[in-house]
């Protein structure tokens, strides 16, 4: 795998030089492209499971949790915190896509434990208005995240909330930790 950290210095280091990073991603794509196929799959997930994490860049959960292409839906936030948004998503992903099982994804080490709900007056002072979103900040992961299942348990929108589980992520270990919901 190639990581920021580790630049490639062979045919691929053409994407990596001059213009702005999209232009590398974009470059990047042009590549991936080209030996593309269409795999012949729709959006519903093989595994009828949809994974809520954090949008951490430590975090490579198709590898993590050995899934494949097609296998889940996957919805990311600061935090993998189940907010209103992400309750649509999981509504959506149910409804119409199939999905009986939720996983939640929090991780060691989470921005979201070095902040507080004051980011929201910090920016308001800063930019001139205050945002509409919560911050979602917090102190202790394992509660997050059984705050995080409850709110999925609780949805009225959605069909199938018995197969809720909540997991924290080491990122020096890459092991997950179940948390017990109670």
């Amino acid at each position: 795998m190639t990581t920021s950290a580790s630049l490639p210095t062979g045919p691929e280091a053409a994407i990596t030089t001059g213009g702005t990073v999209t232009d590398r991603l974009v470059a990047a794509n042009e590549q991936y492209a080209a030996a593309f196929t269409d795999p012949g799959m729709d959006a519903r997930p093989v595994l009828h499971v949809a994974v809520v994490a954090c949008m951490d860049a430590r975090l490579d959960l198709h590898a993590a949790l050995g899934l494949e292409l097609g296998d889940c839906h996957t919805v990311r936030n600061a935090g993998g915190v189940v907010t209103d948004d992400v309750i649509r998503s999981l509504t959506i992903s149910q409804h119409k896509l199939g999905t009986r099982s939720v996983v939640l994804i929090h991780h060691t080490g989470c921005g979201l434990e070095a902040i507080t709900e004051d980011f929201r007056t910090e920016l308001e002072m800063e930019v001139g208005q205050r945002p509409a979103w919560a911050v979602e900040a917090f102190r202790d992961v394992d509660q997050d995240v059984r705050q995080s299942m409850q709110r999925v348990r609780t949805s009225p929108f959605l069909l199938h909330t018995d197969d809720v589980r909540g997991f924290v992520f080491d990122v020096k270990t890459g092991l997950l930790r179940e948390i017990d919901p109670a």
